[in-house]
């Protein structure tokens, strides 16, 4: 069988895949800003949404059925909602777009979202149905432009008066959605391709490996050196992606 990229390519992002689902594991966030500046580097930006967008929806379905019976469906119908009217208009920017403002887009997105975590950053303010909407909104944006739909609703929920529970539930369920619409959008506009789909096939094997080592790793006690590690990788990933530096 012939490969969609050359061996050496493909064996930098399968580790990039591993590094990005064990920095999850254990630190339980991360994933998409480590995984996404790297195979920009090697994909083009739409193959490199397309292979995140499988990945990160395979991933997650074994532990998928607990999530239904905890979510809270209400705001998990208003953020997609905003997801479904948004998602359009960032992939439609993308088509426009040199592969390199992909990537700069990427790596910024990533920077200043680190900054906010590290900063400590929350937001205060009511939860709203028009907070939920506008969320989803802004994330679907993201996941058009830059492949990144997580960042705004895992911040949202930092200020949401759910348990734990249904807060891990509704991301979860969120992000699967949105990989789902993000692959259903690239189709409609044209700019899905079967080698990207092959690859993206390719790297749920690393991914989910990297997934359950990262998930033995963590210990509660460590919790903070997890992250820190975390912030790291994804400032590494980061600036390493800026086309400045190839």
């Amino acid at each position: 069988m012939e490969l969609p990229i050359p061996a050496s390519d493909l064996i930098v992002l399968m580790a990039t895949a591993f590094t990005a689902a064990v920095v999850r594991g254990f630190a339980g966030f991360g994933a998409a800003l480590i995984y996404l500046p790297g195979a920009g580097q090697i994909l083009s930006p739409f193959e490199a949404i397309t292979t995140h967008a499988i990945i990160d929806f395979i991933g997650p379905l074994l532990i998928a059925r607990k999530a239904f019976r905890d979510c809270a469906p209400p705001d998990l119908i208003r953020l997609l909602i905003g997801l479904a009217i948004m998602l359009p208009v960032g992939l439609f920017i993308l088509t426009l777009t040199a592969p390199e403002i992909f990537r700069y887009a990427v790596s910024v997105v990533a920077l200043v979202l680190l900054c906010f975590l590290v900063l400590g950053f929350r937001y205060r303010g009511q939860v709203t149905p028009a907070l939920l909407f506008g969320t989803g909104g802004l994330s679907g944006f993201l996941q058009g432009i830059a492949g990144l739909a997580g960042p705004p609703v895992i911040f949202f929920y930092m200020a949401s008066p759910l348990s734990p529970r249904v807060i891990r539930a509704n991301i979860l369920l969120y992000l699967m959605l949105a990989n789902v619409a993000a692959f259903c959008t690239l189709a409609a506009f044209g700019r899905l391709e079967a080698s990207a789909i092959l690859l993206g096939f390719l790297l749920v094997i690393p991914t989910i490996a990297g997934g359950q080592i990262g998930a033995k790793l963590f210990n509660p006690a460590y919790e903070r050196t997890y992250r820190s590690v975390a912030y790291v990788i994804i400032l590494f990933s980061a600036i390493n992606g800026l086309p400045l530096f190839d």
